[in-house]
């Protein structure tokens, strides 16, 4: 029998319950004091109505399974997980805050800055999570926690799933809070590491503009939204919003996965540098890819249609019951009651009859995408396309070929002979020239081995060189400094281009001056390839050991293999008298040649 949880009851004897923090769908969440570590902590136990569930249970423990990988700053850290008298419970670390769905229930909206730190930190945290191949699936305001100074907490991996996992049923696939479902889910076709890219997207457009972008009466038309309907503008809400900071919001929320963020990383790499100023000029996101991949929304809309009918017999039955109840009370009021219930139900018809036919009244004629607008110029294919009925839009991404001039339709977006409806975007591809491409500045300061990537995957011959540089030009090793052709110019494919890294000329130290012993020169000597000479010179001007000379001047450039000779003084030996056989005074002198190392 499972025991109820009241204050200062114990699970597994260690930790002691302080308060109820807060009650969900699957389980309860409570601080209490850990005992034997002397710290609060937030247990969260599995509801006691399914802790009989098997299925539930499996979910609960993949909960632990997923977060025990997870050591981030950004994320909750757990710390214990197990079953105490059939209540499965785990220990988490205790944060102070506030949900970011309380912030804005506070607040109203946030600041750019405010946003851009928020989600710079959200991005890293699910970064990481993604790095150990894990999806959180739930991602919302209210399982996100600020601390007073501003550090955001992700919480609750409830629903996270391991990439490699067993994929969850389609019942599962939806848990999420359907105002951050991203469409491919709410399709039934599970989670990737892009969709929780996609509610990622959803919560910025959220904390920037106070509101969710897709709204309805019940969760079945929010998730048809999700999957049918171009995000609405945020740019008319916020006029002045950096168009990188919609661009941003763009990538993420794309319906098409493949039109989104490779990963966290590069959604967090774009956030970071969203508000520089190269990317103050930035041009709208155009999607590379086709956004009507997810147009097979069938079981859906059933769904939607089933939910409106039972909506609707609602309505009626409740009619039913007011129209009787008032007869009962006053029949001179039931005429009238008779003729309001005939108007209302009428309208119910109408309304409904609206919903089924207006659908297919509207519906749009299909057309195909001509094939003659290839190779034309960008004015003639829009004006093509305009005439069929298209909305035309011009992708800044430009297409190298030596077949078609610069400026001219290399591709489009659906493709050329694709049958689409009136109406729809068409996004055309510019030709940049004979399979050319320009150096772009970005180029220098990246390390060498990235450029010369960059630059073979344009099909550029790449020869990389060395300049010599000062030790005071403070380059970074093994970055790019100068490339030939110049940043800016447009090359073929298949040219020649160089790229310099730096080689920092060393320069000889003044060993003189600088009190350097014998051992430190000859350490230096040999870090530099350098072949040393020691000579000794009797003085008593200097201390024994002293340098008081060196071949190579001080700042001179080293140069390997070459010789230094260092001149180090020695105390003059004591001359002893000497009597030879004879009786004479003679002194004896020695003579000291120097040594090579």
């Amino acid at each position: 029998m499972i025991r109820v949880i009241v204050k200062g009851s114990k699970i597994n004897n260690r930790y002691q319950i302080i308060k109820t923090l807060g009650e969900g769908g699957m389980a309860n969440v409570y601080l209490a004091y850990d005992t034997i570590l002397d710290r609060k902590v937030a247990v969260k136990v599995l509801r006691g109505d399914l802790a009989n569930d098997e299925k539930f249970v499996r979910r609960f423990q993949r909960e632990a399974l997923s977060a025990s990988s997870l050591s981030h700053p950004n994320i909750v850290e757990m710390y214990d997980v197990g079953e105490d008298d059939g209540q499965y419970y785990i220990v988490m670390e205790y944060v102070e805050g506030i949900t970011l769905k309380q912030l804005l229930k506070k607040r109203g909206s946030l600041t750019i800055t405010e946003v851009i730190d928020i989600m710079s930190q959200l991005t890293d945290g699910m970064a990481h999570a993604h790095d150990s191949f894990i999806v959180h699936r739930d991602i919302k305001p209210q399982n996100i926690m600020i601390l007073e100074n501003g550090v955001i907490k992700i919480t609750d991996f409830g629903i996270a799933m391991a990439l490699n996992s067993t994929q969850l049923t389609q019942t599962n696939s939806v848990m999420g809070s359907v105002h951050y479902l991203p469409p491919e889910q709410a399709n039934g076709k599970g989670s990737t590491i892009k969709s929780d890219i996609y509610s990622m997207g959803i919560l910025m457009y959220e904390l920037l503009t106070g509101g969710v972008p897709y709204k309805g009466d019940n969760a079945v038309e929010i998730a048809l939204k999700h999957l049918k309907e171009p995000l609405p503008s945020i740019k008319k809400i916020l006029p002045e919003l950096p168009q990188s900071i919609e661009n941003i919001i763009l990538k993420s929320t794309a319906k098409n996965p493949q039109n989104r963020y490779k990963d966290a990383r590069a959604m967090h790499e774009d956030i970071i540098t969203a508000l520089t100023d190269e990317r103050s000029n930035e041009k709208r996101y155009v999607y590379p890819f086709p956004e009507n991949e997810l147009e097979n929304t069938k079981v859906l809309d059933d769904t939607l249609k089933e939910v409106k009918e039972k909506e609707k017999k609602e309505k009626e039955i409740e009619s039913k019951k007011i129209d009787f109840e008032m007869r009962q009370e006053n029949k001179k009021q039931n005429k009238i009651l008779i003729v309001l219930a005939s108007i209302f139900a009428g309208l119910v018809v109408i309304t409904a009859s609206i919903i089924v036919l207006l659908p297919n009244l509207m519906t749009k004629e299909n057309i195909e995408i001509p094939e003659n607008i290839i190779g034309l110029s960008e004015n003639d294919a829009y004006n093509i396309l305009v005439e069929h009925g298209f909305i035309v839009e011009v992708s800044d991404t430009k297409v190298s070929s030596d077949d078609i001039d610069e400026g001219h339709v290399v591709r489009t977006s659906p493709e050329v002979g694709k049958i689409v409806k009136e109406g729809s975007v068409v996004t055309l591809f510019l030709s940049s020239g004979e399979g050319t491409f320009e150096i772009p500045a970005s180029y220098i300061g990246k390390n060498y081995i990235e450029v010369k990537t960059l630059l073979e995957t344009n099909e550029a011959n790449v020869i990389v060189e060395t300049i010599k540089v000062s030790e005071d030009d403070d380059y970074e090793p093994d970055t790019v400094i100068e490339i030939s052709p110049k940043v800016g110019e447009k090359v073929k494919k298949g040219s020649t281009v160089t790229i310099y890294i730096p080689e920092v000329e060393k320069k000889y130290p003044d060993f003189v001056k600088e009190n350097y012993s014998v051992d430190k020169v000859r350490d230096f000597c040999e870090e530099n390839n350098i072949n040393l000479v020691v000579k000794y010179e009797e003085t008593d001007e200097y201390v024994e050991g002293t340098i008081i000379y060196q071949s190579r001047p001080a700042d001179s450039v080293v140069v390997e293999g070459i010789t230094l000779t260092i001149t180090v003084s020695t105390m003059p030996e004591i001359e002893e008298p000497i009597i030879d056989e004879d009786g004479n005074l003679n002194i004896e002198t020695g003579e000291d040649n120097g040594t090579t190392e």
